[in-house]
Formats: C-alpha cells, sequence, structure tokens
C-alpha cells in the first residue's frame, strides 16, 4: 500500500451530505409542537454537525425537562420525512468511487446516532464505501457502541471519542496505514475531533460553518468543490509519513 492510500475519515451532515432542511425542518417541528420557540435560520442551522442535545440545550434553549421530547418528536419527523430531503453534494459520489477504486480506506465519523447515520448513508447507496461508520449512542451520549477511548491528552468528550472508534477500525482493517489518516469536515468539532487524535482536517466550505470557522479551528486547507477536495486529499498523502499528517496536531489542541 502507498502512500496515496492513506485513509480518510469523513463527517456526514455538511460534508458528505446536504440534508436541504431535513434536520433543521424537523426540530423546528418538535419546537412548535411543544410551544417552544423556533430558532432564526442562522441559528438553525448552527444546530447542524453538534450533539443534537447540546445543540438543542444551548442554541435552542430547550429546557432540560423536555429535552427528551423535543428530540423523540425530531427523530420521528427526520425518519419518516427528513431522511428522504437529503441529497449527497455534487461530486461526492464520484469522489467516493474514485478513492474506493484506488484501494483508499474510508469511513465516517458522525456525531449523528450511529444506527441513524448508517441508514442516512444507505439512503444514498454509498454505505458499502466505507470500512467504518461510527457515531453516537442512540440516547444522544457522545460515543457510539463499542468507542475506543480517547488518546491520552485529547479532547474527552464530542467528536474526538468517534472519531478515535473510527481510527481504530480503520487500524484493524488497514494495520499498514494505523495511525495514518486524515478528516474531511464542515465544522470546528470536526477539526476538534480530528487534531484530538493527532490527525489533520480539511475542511469543506460548502456546509454549515461560519465565516471563518474552519480556518480558525485550525482546518490545514479549505477547499469548495469535490474536485478540490480530491485532489487537497492527493497531495497531502503524497507528504512524509508521520503521525499526524502534518506533524503538529499530536496534543489535541486547537
Amino acid at each position: 500500500m502507498t502512500q496515496t492510500t492513506v485513509p480518510v475519515i469523513f463527517d456526514l451532515d455538511g460534508t458528505l451530505v446536504d440534508p436541504a432542511g431535513g434536520i433543521t425542518g424537523g426540530i423546528a417541528a418538535a419546537l412548535t409542537e411543544l410551544g417552544l420557540p423556533v430558532p432564526d435560520s442562522s441559528r438553525m442551522d448552527a444546530m447542524v454537525g453538534p450533539k443534537l442535545g447540546h445543540a438543542l440545550t444551548q442554541i435552542a434553549g430547550v429546557p432540560a425537562a423536555l429535552l427528551g421530547d423535543v428530540i423523540r418528536i425530531y427523530r420521528g419527523h427526520y425518519a419518516s420525512t427528513g431522511i428522504a430531503q437529503s441529497r449527497l453534494y455534487p461530486g461526492i459520489r464520484g469522489l467516493l468511487e474514485d478513492f474506493v477504486a484506488a484501494g483508499r480506506p474510508l469511513a465516517v465519523a458522525t456525531q449523528k446516532p450511529e444506527g441513524l447515520a448508517r441508514t442516512v448513508l444507505e439512503h444514498h447507496g454509498i454505505a458499502g464505501f466505507f470500512h467504518s461508520i461510527r457515531g453516537s449512542a442512540a440516547d444522544e451520549s457522545a460515543t457510539g457502541p463499542g468507542t475506543a477511548p480517547v488518546p491520552e491528552g485529547s479532547v474527552p468528550e464530542g467528536k474526538a471519542s468517534i472519531v478515535a472508534a473510527a481510527l481504530t477500525d480503520l487500524a484493524a482493517a488497514v494495520p499498514s496505514m494505523a495511525g495514518r489518516a486524515m478528516m474531511v469536515g464542515d465544522r470546528a468539532q470536526d477539526v476538534a475531533g480530528a487534531a484530538a487524535n493527532g490527525l489533520d482536517c480539511v475542511g469543506v466550505g460548502w456546509g454549515f460553518a461560519l465565516e471563518g470557522e474552519l480556518h480558525e479551528a485550525g482546518a490545514v486547507e479549505v477547499v469548495h468543490d469535490a474536485a478540490a477536495l480530491y485532489a487537497t486529499i492527493t497531495r497531502l498523502s503524497e507528504r512524509p509519513e508521520t503521525t499526524a499528517l502534518n506533524g503538529v496536531h499530536a496534543d489535541g489542541n486547537v
């Protein structure tokens, strides 16, 4: 296996899949049903990517006593209509097909519940491209079933442990590439989760990040279409081998 087949771990919503209102519409429906205020569109978009429970309490101001009800109603709405509204971003299917054909191992690490993430990927016919699909537990806790421990000194919560689980799966599937991978995501928590595991993160500009968010978080580069993402991953894969591709993000800080 050559350096050009360095594994890639992808975020899901905002990176591979455009929720196209399926997430924000479901949240709005749940809040409305319970008589809670619906945030403006910019704050609703900011809720795509982070752990749902955190986003609902910190951004939408949902009281703790109603959090479970909001999530339950939202999940029902998302399963019945939201998944069907989603679509792959332009060029993503071709990019994944090209990587698989070239023998590049792929994984998904998302804060969406793991089972639901697999359902979304299966809906779009791309689940089979990935050696690993990792996400949160069904009860919205930060880590999914069988999640590996986060490396010592790294961020202990959120995306870090999910990325760590995907890395463990990749190392088992492709032992020769253990410790070698990069992350692709659209939000600051993707960059942080990658850094916590000693990985670089390439940011994508078509997702839900605020202006400057990805650069400020420490993304190694930010790209704006699938062709640029393919070229950037290919170029970064050819750099000399280190634990982190640029050799600087090993302490989990961004």
